[in-house]
């Protein structure tokens, strides 16, 4: 547990006591602000306050804070783009800008929430208490699909083929630079940046093997339009991979340019198709998603092919 005081000033006089703490209380939302307080997790000069608790000049505020794992997931009706969905699992085309589950920095409004809206209880509980459901993850500006698993049963089998790399993940991205060959694959193990602990590089130290395929689908003056097909499922593999041999994608200021270009925020790149055999039927299972409206606009603005 976390323990926090909050000392308000006079113009906050009068202001809900939920209200107040959602403002200076870093990453964690006003629904869930309002659980601890039906849990009796918030009080002044030893009483517990209840949520519609108006607040007074002067007073300080105890809050005892779970840790973030703790914290209550909420149920929120985000709309979602559902391309697949039956008893053991459903698949989903996410927008970008959508993050898949929450973190400190993003406590509510992801996928998982949209999920939990969505398909109630019925959701595997391998992932833990913050991921449930989720088998595998895509960026926040990474748009494309996505599987859940339903239930334990079908999340174990689908695991199981990301394993053995029997569950193919395709994506279409728009890179810095023009190819000499048509395809090609890098084969370079990636782990945490040895300095820059919220990247990932390429490095022989505390690493993974990591390996994406890739083919040339398009050419353009100083850019390229590519398909990756992933062996292995490291974080930002992709983004790595195309980074570590001169070609980062269009829009990543993480690994590529320090600068916006040609409009977008955010990494071009889209997981456009998903193969897999259905855990409770044994049928092979191919879905494909368009690609989004963002993505065709840069197209259009690279100019001709070449």
């Amino acid at each position: 547990m976390d323990q926090r005081l909050i000392s308000i000033e006079a113009e906050e006089s009068g202001e809900r006591i939920d209200a107040l703490l959602s403002r200076n209380l870093e990453g964690i939302s006003r629904s869930q602000l309002q659980k601890l307080l039906e849990q009796g997790a918030v009080s002044c000069g030893g009483k517990a306050l209840k949520k519609n608790y108006r607040c007074t000049a002067g007073e300080n505020y105890e809050v005892l804070l779970p840790d973030t794992a703790e914290l209550p997931l909420e149920a929120q009706d985000i709309p979602l783009d559902i391309v697949y969905e039956d008893d053991d699992l459903i698949v989903v085309n996410k927008q970008r800008g959508l993050v898949v589950h929450p973190a400190p920095r993003h406590p509510d409004g992801t996928l998982v929430n949209a999920l939990l809206f969505h398909c109630g209880d019925s959701l595997s509980g391998i992932g833990g208490l913050r991921r449930p459901g989720i088998v595998h993850r895509i960026d926040k500006d990474t748009s494309g699909l996505i599987i859940a698993a339903k239930n334990d049963f079908a999340h174990q089998a689908l695991s199981a083929q990301l394993s053995d790399h029997s569950l193919c993940r395709e994506y279409e991205a728009i890179v810095r630079g023009g190819f000499r060959e048509d395809g090609g694959a890098v084969d370079r193990p990636i782990g945490r940046h040895p300095v820059d602990r919220k990247r990932m590089a390429v490095t022989e130290k505390n690493s993974k093997p990591a390996v994406t395929h890739w083919q040339l689908l398009a050419s353009y003056r100083g850019y390229s339009h590519i398909l990756c097909r992933l062996e292995t499922g490291r974080t930002h593999q992709i983004r790595v991979h195309m980074a570590s041999i001169g070609h980062p994608l269009l829009g990543d200021y993480t690994y590529g340019a320090p600068s916006p270009d040609k409009g977008l925020e955010g990494q071009c790149l889209h997981a456009r198709r998903l193969r897999f055999v259905h855990p409770r039927t044994g049928e092979t299972v191919r879905l494909e998603t368009p690609l989004p409206d963002y993505f065709t606009a840069v197209l259009g603005r690279l100019g001709p092919k070449i």
